[in-house]
């Protein structure tokens, strides 16, 4: 039977999983219930994304050039919302924080460094799972990429540890106010403040459609159900499982940030599994399933070269994971998870990841 280079690309994409899953043997201390619980929250992450195409090229790349705002109003929105939900239901006891340190080096340079490699990659590290699910064989070699940056991270970090400082402790608003009555009021007011932030760049967005809103809810009532002591007790993220898996695949364990990142690594590697199957499935029912390696978006900008599509999306993967494990994290588990704990350092890492973001949107993306 002759294979088409479509079926190649699924057999690679099957047989890829199915190593990560061996190889994490996953089902076994944390239970066969963990797992499949886990993968169906990275299939709900990686489908909210997908309804709204928040996950690709055209849209990320889109908000670096200022042209597409749909990223920056579901994130603004998400937090918003959440920063409400998710306060209620650590009051309430049903939750617990789990807020970033401030570790000022590593949050502002991180920031910055992750900003440019999302801009110049057109995706962040739980996205590109599931646009590599839809067939962006970019999306491939920035997972590559990025296992290269978290490989030379892990190598790097006795080195650069130095820069990352000083670390002023995990502060967020909880902790500057305590949990009363003005937290509370605080808390309504500041979510609100967001949600109305997220329909003024709707107004400025000049769009009709309202999935950018919907998926934002999606994501903050998710993330709620994932804090819950009753499932994982923790927030949604994804960059860990880079310097994690690249860690294991090369046997580099026996050092302390290994440990460190093992277990929230395997977390986050089976639920970017999930976000992957999201991905796969819906764009083959839907029909959607398309290789591709030069989006409209980038083709506009930067021409049709496949080379120079493959090196710079290695060098956008690369450069993205590098920055979020210099800041402990990404979009969706620093922006959106510590923005809705309303964590100071969350807070500042977002600002200067669209700092970084908009600054070489500006530089890279010129008209040919």
């Amino acid at each position: 039977m002759k294979i088409l280079p479509k079926d190649t690309f699924l057999i690679l994409c099957v047989f890829g999983l199915d190593s990560i899953i061996y190889k994490q043997k996953i089902i076994n201390k944390g239970g066969l219930k963990m797992t499949i619980m886990i993968l169906i929250f990275g299939f709900l992450f990686g489908a909210i994304l997908q309804y709204a195409s928040l996950n690709k090229f055209n849209v990320i790349s889109g908000l670096a050039t200022l042209d597409n705002f749909a990223v920056a109003k579901a994130i603004v929105v998400a937090i918003g919302i959440g920063a409400i939900l998710l306060n209620i239901e650590i009051g309430l006891g049903f939750a617990s924080y789990h807020v970033k340190p401030l570790v000022l080096g590593g949050i502002i340079l991180g920031g910055l460094i992750f900003g440019t490699g999302m801009a110049i990659l057109g995706y962040c590290p739980g996205t590109l799972a599931i646009s590599l699910g839809e067939g962006s064989l970019d999306a491939l070699i920035g997972i590559v990429g990025g296992l290269f940056g978290g490989l030379v991270y892990t190598l790097l970090l006795p080195s650069v540890h130095n820069i990352l400082g000083p670390n002023l402790g995990t502060i967020s608003l909880n902790s500057l106010v305590g949990t009363n009555f003005i937290f509370y009021l605080l808390i309504f007011v500041i979510g609100g403040l967001f949600i109305l932030i997220s329909f003024w760049l709707h107004k400025k967005d000049k769009v009709k459609d309202y999935k950018w809103l919907y998926a934002g809810i999606g994501l903050s009532i998710l993330n709620v159900i994932i804090f819950s002591s009753a499932t994982s007790n923790r927030p949604i993220g994804a960059s860990t499982s880079y310097p994690y898996l690249a860690d294991l695949l090369t046997g580099l364990t026996s050092n302390d940030y290994f440990t460190k990142i093992q277990k929230p690594g395997n977390w986050e590697l089976i639920f970017l599994a999930g976000a992957f199957l999201a991905g796969l499935i819906i764009s083959l029912i839907k029909k959607e399933f398309k290789i591709t390696l030069i989006h409209s978006n980038w083709k506009k900008f930067k021409g049709t070269s496949a080379i120079k599509r493959v090196v710079w999306s290695f060098i956008g993967g690369f450069i993205l994971i590098f920055g979020a494990r210099m800041a402990g994290g990404c979009t969706s588990g620093h922006i959106i998870s510590g923005g809705m704990q309303l964590a100071i350092s969350s807070l500042l890492f977002a600002v200067f990841v669209f700092a970084g973001l908009l600054i070489t949107g500006r530089i890279f993306y010129k008209k040919n």
